[in-house]
């Protein structure tokens, strides 16, 4: 049987999810009775809120009148930025994808960077223009934007809409034609392109095989790693896992071996036989970097085992995700964790409460910072609790990133005002059309981690998109900004901000902490401190019984001498007492 590999490649929300419905349906890959919308989207995160998160192959078998019988492997991706990685890992399992892009809104900032990815990796492009029922659809306008950005000639483009079923026929017809066969390797090889875990299986790796044949009870071993271990299940997804006994060269499934550790399996790794070892390894994936990194404590400190296990389990779907053990006086044992941006620390907080059942807290986010220091050595930081002494730092560097930007050209003033207010620099300006620009500039990474792409999102009313690469360091003017309630610091408020920014960060801490903490018997400074400079406090007045509502009327020195005796155990119990934090306090500010 012939096969072809793809994948579908887009912007979020562009319609890939219902597009792969579609190929679902039109290769009698489901009946009707188990079809049902966004049906490769198997988690309820991804969707309530509609977007892939974990890639998803399958296998459809298609009969074609006049080529005959083919076997079409397909991956649904992720159109996100934080999920780059997965589209990346799909590429290398394919020869071709279909990049989707809709029809009313056109060209996105993440269509061109996927569509570059997959070009880089020699990939054949099937451009489809999705969504055309749509009223305000307009193709033309797209077909002009794919000719111009990314030079795709308008008769390689397919309308179709894959919320009707309109174009999914030319679409196929497209993939068999255009999309080439496998090439075949004599010697046995499969990429591991992604794994997950099953408590009754193990590690269940995805496999796309390059060369050879793999069979049930075939001894196997992992190139990179040397392990050594026997095929106990291998099969296909049709989409379910459906066992089998073999995958041929070119196949696309699943191997079950009897590694039961997580730690064990690294994707990217390429699995041969024990027997007749290949050569080489195939390529495999470069090491990918976490971008942002967070503290993540469980709300009961009990519960610390329980959440390292829980990690490591969802390390081994998300091979993104780093994480090592850390302490906080505030906040006990946790763990301190690597993130590819904002939404997939979101997305990991809210697995680990829905999938294991545990109720998380994170402290702020940072970045990984490097610290050139008087001794000419070099500190790498990414929390603000190491940070060293300032009478010790020569300079600091923070990393920055080349960002694009879409957007239409009616924002274009509060887009450059965002950009400058984040301490960005505009590179070059492009006309996309004549209603859309698409800006490049420089940031710091830091700077866009908070809000970011809410105001992106605001500003131009839900039509802008960014795409976004590292760009390097730079020196700039930081500073570790503490948070000290009553003299004491407290390091899960603390953050490294730029000088400019630190006072206004500080005063909107301290204002927030006022209003959480509780009244204490004495007063309560709370202070935000840049070394041992104060730059902004608020303290909560202390709570005060009324020890002269016994005395009735009589000589004024009585109510004096007990006002100056409760002062005078205030002023004591102040320099002994202690404030302690209560945890929904960090909960409301470190969640927002």
């Amino acid at each position: 049987m012939r096969i072809r590999n793809f994948c579908i490649i887009a912007h979020i929300d562009h319609g890939k999810t219902t597009l792969s419905d579609r190929l679902l349906e039109k290769t009698h890959a489901l009946s009707s009775r188990v079809m049902q919308e966004q049906f490769l989207d198997s988690m309820d995160l991804e969707r309530e809120r509609g977007i892939t998160i974990k890639s998803h192959p399958v296998s459809m078998k298609y009969h074609h009148d006049t080529l005959g019988d083919f076997l079409l492997n397909l991956m649904d991706t992720p159109g996100h930025v934080d999920f780059s990685y997965e589209v990346s890992r799909c590429l290398a399992a394919c020869e071709g994808a279909l990049l989707v892009v809709d029809a009313a809104q056109g060209i996105e900032a993440q269509t061109v960077a996927n569509a570059l990815l997959a070009i880089k990796q020699g990939l054949t492009i099937i451009p489809v223009i999705n969504k055309i029922d749509l009223p305000n659809a307009d193709p033309p306008k797209v077909f002009a934007q794919l000719e111009e950005i990314l030079a795709i000639p308008r008769e390689e483009t397919i309308p179709a809409s894959a919320k009707t079923g309109e174009g999914v026929d030319a679409i196929l017809e497209a993939i068999i034609r255009r999309i080439p066969p496998p090439t075949p390797s004599e010697e046995t090889k499969a990429l591991i392109f992604d794994s997950i875990y099953d408590s009754y299986k193990g590690v269940i790796c995805y496999v796309r095989l390059f060369g050879g044949m793999l069979k049930y009870g075939d001894e196997v071993l992992m190139m990179n790693t040397g392990r050594k271990s026997q095929i106990r299940e291998i099969g296909q997804f049709t989409p379910a896992m459906a066992v089998g006994k073999e995958l041929c060269v070119g196949q696309v499934g699943y191997v079950v071996t009897h590694i039961k550790s997580v730690a064990e399996i690294k994707v990217g790794d390429t699995i041969t036989l024990a027997a007749s070892p290949a050569n080489e390894p195939l390529k495999g994936y470069k090491e990918i970097r976490p971008l942002v990194f967070s503290g993540i404590y469980p709300v009961d400190t009990s519960e610390f085992e329980k959440l390292k296990a829980s990690m490591s389990r969802l390390q081994l779907s998300d091979s993104a995700l780093t994480f090592a053990p850390e302490s906080s006086l505030a906040l006990g044992f946790g763990l301190r964790c690597g993130f590819l941006g904002l939404l997939h620390m979101e997305i990991v907080q809210e697995r680990i409460y829905r999938e294991y059942n545990l109720d998380v807290i994170s402290t702020y986010p940072s970045v990984v910072y490097q610290i050139n220091l008087t001794d000419d050595s070099t500190a790498i930081i990414d929390n603000p609790h190491l940070f060293p002494d300032q009478s010790t730092i020569k300079s600091i560097e923070e990393p920055m990133i080349r960002a694009t930007i879409h957007f239409p050209m009616h924002s274009t003033g509060d887009i450059l005002t965002l950009v400058q207010e984040k301490r960005g620099i505009c590179l070059n300006t492009e006309t996309v059309d004549g209603e859309r620009l698409m800006i490049t500039c420089r940031l710091p990474l830091n700077e866009i981690l908070i809000d970011f792409n809410d105001r992106l999102k605001s500003i131009t009313r839900g039509y802008g998109s960014m795409d976004y690469e590292l760009d390097g360091y730079s020196i700039s003017d930081l500073v570790k900004l503490s948070i000290l309630v009553n003299g004491e610091p407290i390091d899960a408020f603390s953050s490294i901000t730029h000088r400019t920014k630190a006072i206004a960060n500080g005063k909107s801490i301290c204002e927030k902490l006022k209003e959480i903490l509780p009244r204490q018997l004495f007063k309560v400074p709370i202070q935000a401190a840049i070394g041992s400079n104060i730059v902004a406090r608020e303290t909560i007045s202390a709570q005060r019984k009324d020890v002269t509502a016994k005395c009735y009327g009589g000589d004024i020195t009585r109510k004096k001498k007990l006002l100056e005796k409760q002062k005078e155990g205030k002023k004591r119990m102040k320099q002994i007492g202690k404030v302690s934090i209560p945890q929904d306090a960090f909960i409301k500010i470190l969640k927002g």
